[in-house]
């Protein structure tokens, strides 16, 4: 789903400064269906300009899809009308939304990974989705250890077009109720977290 290529490191030679970029693309597919389906997704990649008409566009994106953005009590909706969307809304790395289409398509993210993240989300509902484009379970990407007993984590079943709830009940084996979450790469869902936190990443080049 996910291909990153190493940029070029470039020097100063006096200054003896690198700097080394990870770029790449992440191909998402959003399923359409009759009736029309929602699919979450998440910005995996830094863009140049992270808007709707830059992150989601292009021949593939059919006419009338909507994009829902969470708001903090509601959702704000855009819609495509063939080359741009009619609200453009920005949707940083680790943030996300719900896309509504009745035609598949596949859309291609192109950016830069965040290589140090900080994605904070208060208290009450959060759309969110890892900075890092990687597929895992939430303890592995670093969610785990920074909820609270008791805050749930919402993935969206795309079968039923329904949300099932995970519940944190602290680290270690049987930390999840029912089980461990897994999200895939550019999979958005909700934090219903108490008190809140800061979702933190440092992803290096293995």
């Amino acid at each position: 789903m996910a291909a990153l290529a190493a940029g070029a490191a470039t020097s100063m030679a006096q200054s003896n400064v690198y700097s080394l970029n990870i770029v790449g693309y992440v191909n998402k597919v959003f399923t359409g269906g009759t009736p029309a389906k929602y699919t979450p997704v998440g910005n995996p990649l830094k863009g140049t300009n992270n808007t709707l008409n830059a992150l989601i566009n292009g021949p593939n994106v059919p006419f009338g899809a909507n994009f829902f953005q969470w708001n903090g009590s509601g959702y704000n909706a855009a819609t495509f009308l063939g080359d741009q969307w009619d609200n453009n809304y920005t949707v940083n790395p680790g943030e996300g939304g719900f896309v509504l289409t009745d035609t598949t398509f596949t859309n291609t993210f192109v950016g830069e990974v965040v290589l140090d993240s900080t994605n904070s989300f208060g208290s009450g509902y959060s759309f969110k989705t890892s900075v890092v484009p990687q597929a895992g379970d939430l303890d592995t990407l670093g969610l785990g250890p920074v909820l609270g007993f008791g805050d749930n984590v919402l993935l969206w079943n795309f079968g039923t077009q329904s949300f099932v709830a995970y519940t944190f009940l602290g680290g270690g084996p049987g930390g999840w109720d029912p089980i461990l979450p897994v999200v895939g790469v550019a999979e958005s869902f909700f934090i219903n977290s108490t008190a809140g936190g800061n979702w933190i990443r440092h992803f290096t080049v293995q």
